[in-house]
């Protein structure tokens, strides 16, 4: 495999970033060479890089190199599509100028441009898929035969499309439909299209996709014209098949860690804790927020809920007219290790906005999941944990599309009681934990995927 050489290009967002460093890292394991390509100012901001063995990182600028005060996402997407396909060229072509080409380009969601860039060079392209199989083949059909059958799409009406459940509007990922669709997320939109196109275009397309067969059997078949092969859950191998007992962190984490929160769980009963984390990006309003807090205080049980600073400094906690209270029955941080939180025997269900990260974490985790989305594929994968998987429950809004304080504790009570729901919940939780162990050890669907692809697609001649 010495001449077999990956160039793996990654958006630069924490969501990308740790899915595609765990899936370098299992690339390196079985003997391809891999450069790994994101920007300099994500690359500045990993906390624990040196536990990266064996990779090349080739930074490129994303145009603003760490100042992103009034930046828009739009705008952030732009520059970085410019400069990145700048950059990623001028790679490839001194690569070959050294006479070391790279085997094969592989992308990440959201990065599409990096495939024209491939076919520029003559290089094959392969598509890193980082949410659920599900989602793609949502946004496969929306962009091909079934655009008109989602638009049309109104109320409790359902949409009945191959390897997938019935969908309606409430399942849609929000960047699909134009009455949804902000011009923020216009650079999303483009991007998803572009991406359908590339597939489109390839020959023979293959798609690797950060989940497990057990987990999407149909959604990962669903697409006739694709072949989408899943390789994951990409969480540290310490969680799953546990052939490296070491690799317990998340390569990137943007954020820096509360302290003393593990000592904390120490303490607490045996899945007696409710986790609450809504991610990187997405803000509550301080209406939700209290919401939320008046349905902790009245379930009465522990909890650990990670309420991070703001972009503006602001700190959510301070807002909250019971914080007093709520600091004598739980513990508030500002960020903390997702994975290792979940993994805590302490805790009992994880109230999750459903970013496909956080789920697959939770999944491995055997955590069942209280699903609140706000917006992207976080609709759908709500809809898989409790329609599909059973192994959670879905938050529901009022008349008024209000979540209030007894919806909230209704669906922990439901999650984490006594009563039969909450059992088959638990049980469910536990099957996919073992399921998702499985997938990863060397007998296992992903690594057996992962190993086919590697043998057929990067190092055949």
């Amino acid at each position: 495999m010495e001449n077999c050489h990956v160039l793996l290009a990654v958006f630069p967002s924490q969501g990308q970033l740790n899915p595609s460093l765990q899936f370098a890292k299992r690339l390196v394991k079985m003997g391809v060479k891999v450069t790994f390509s994101t920007s300099s100012s994500a690359i500045n901001r990993m906390s624990n890089r040196s536990e990266i063995q064996g990779l090349d990182l080739a930074p490129y600028s994303d145009g603003f190199d760490g100042q992103f005060q009034g930046v828009s996402v739009n705008d952030f997407w732009a520059s970085v599509k410019t400069k990145a396909s700048a950059a990623l060229a001028d790679l490839i072509a001194a690569k070959n100028q050294e006479g070391k080409p790279f085997t094969r380009v592989i992308f990440a969601t959201a990065m599409a441009w990096a495939g024209v860039v491939a076919r520029r060079f003559q290089l094959r392209f392969t598509l890193l898929w980082i949410q659920p199989a599900a989602v793609f083949d949502i946004y496969y059909h929306y962009f091909t035969d079934y655009g008109d059958l989602f638009r049309n799409c109104s109320g409790d009406q359902g949409v009945e499309v191959p390897g997938l459940p019935v969908l309606t509007v409430r399942d849609f990922p929000s960047f699909m439909l134009s009455k949804t669709t902000t011009d923020d997320l216009d650079w999303a939109l483009q991007s998803l299209r572009d991406q359908i196109e590339e597939i489109k275009n390839e020959e023979n397309p293959e798609i690797l996709v950060n989940s497990f067969d057990a987990l999407e059997f149909d959604a990962l078949r669903a697409i006739k014209k694709v072949r989408m092969v899943g390789i994951g859950p990409l969480i540290p191998s310490a969680y799953l098949d546990g052939e490296d007992p070491s690799d317990t962190a998340v390569v990137c984490d943007l954020r820096e860690k509360s302290s003393d929160y593990v000592e904390w769980l120490d303490s607490q009963p045996k899945s007696s804790v409710v986790y609450l984390a809504f991610g990187s990006y997405s803000d509550f309003p301080t209406t939700m927020l209290e919401e939320i807090a008046k349905g902790l205080l009245e379930i009465k049980k522990p909890f650990l809920w990670v309420l991070r600073e703001l972009n503006t400094g602001e700190k959510p906690e301070e807002k909250l007219g019971c914080k007093e209270e709520l600091e004598k029955q739980g513990k508030i941080v500002c960020w903390c290790g997702q994975v290792e939180v979940q993994q805590h025997p302490s805790v009992g269900c994880f109230f999750t906005h459903c970013r496909w990260n956080s789920i697959l974490e939770c999944l491995s985790s055997g955590v069942p999941i209280l699903a609140c989305p706000v917006w992207n594929d976080q609709l759908s994968n709500a809809k898989l944990v409790q329609d599909v998987w059973k192994s959670g429950v879905r938050v529901g809004a009022n008349e008024e599309g209000v979540f209030t304080a007894d919806e909230f504790k209704r669906c922990i009570e439901c999650v984490m009681g006594g009563g039969e729901e909450g059992e088959e919940l638990r049980k469910n939780a536990k099957k996919w934990k073992d399921l998702a162990k499985a997938a990863t050890k060397e007998d296992g669907s992903s690594y057996l995927n992962l190993k086919a692809y590697i043998d057929e697609m990067l190092c055949s001649p």
